[in-house]
């Protein structure tokens, strides 16, 4: 049975609901946090629908069953004997997120017919040219194949490359820009992040973008703009509620 004391105590639950003083807070409460919501919303669309591509050659390292990508470009990195690498034409914002070859790094499958000599090192290559998403305005990309290079013990990874899928383009940075011709012109052009197509007037490369991101350490995350902007609209939410707790 319910204690009657209590229960004169305690007004029913439509008394509490209708009580005016709640409402009044409750309902800013209600449209704050609804402001708060559309508002952040609003500043990370922002920052995605200003997200952009590059058009550019990746290079990968084969561990024998997986990619990874490569931490030394293809003129510096010396691969050892039995090596397999991998090159991969795509659109991509950074290495997070670039598309990998799609063969398989199969070493003794590349390289079956390529037999071992001595003072030679053999090195498997893939190419994937990418897709036709990917392809410049134009241009066509030829079918992915493979190669077993067969090159100087202390060669690179470039001059693997260049033994078998001549000519290759660079730009001034080293960049690689083209194997075996493709495509015919570009090199790490930054492209529209809504449709894929390349700006009519770049102005960074995929090269340039990777050295802002080391010297600044934005690693591609959201602006400091951005972020500033998120913080002042808290700030603002915080300092509502605070206001309208004083009030009741």
């Amino acid at each position: 049975m319910r204690n009657p004391v209590v229960a004169r105590l305690r007004p029913p639950a439509a008394a509490r609901l209708r009580n005016p003083a709640v409402a009044r807070l409750r309902n800013p409460l209600v449209a704050l946090l609804a402001a708060l919501v559309a508002a952040s919303a609003v500043l990370l669309g922002a920052g995605n629908a200003e997200a952009a591509g590059y058009r550019y050659w990746s290079f990968w390292d084969g561990n024998g069953k997986n990619w990874e990508y490569a931490t030394q470009g293809p003129s510096l990195l010396r691969p050892d004997d039995g090596a397999v690498q991998g090159f991969r034409f795509a659109v991509s914002e950074d290495s997070g997120d670039a598309a990998q070859p799609r063969r398989a790094p199969d070493f003794g499958a590349i390289c079956a017919d390529t037999p071992a000599k001595d003072g030679q090192k053999r090195v498997a290559l893939v190419i994937d040219p990418g897709t036709a998403a990917d392809a410049p305005d134009g241009e066509k990309p030829p079918a992915p194949r493979t190669a077993c290079a067969r090159v100087a013990p202390d060669a690179s990874s470039a001059e693997a490359l260049a033994s078998v899928a001549k000519p290759l383009r660079y730009d001034s940075s080293a960049m690689l820009c083209a194997i075996s011709g493709y495509p015919k012109s570009g090199c790490g052009e930054q492209v529209s992040g809504e449709d894929g197509s390349a700006k009519p007037t770049p102005s960074t490369t995929a090269s340039d973008r990777t050295a802002d991101e080391a010297d600044d350490g934005s690693g591609g995350g959201p602006s400091v703009g951005l972020l500033v902007g998120i913080g002042a609209v808290l700030l603002l939410g915080v300092a509502a509620v605070v206001q309208a707790r004083r009030r009741r």
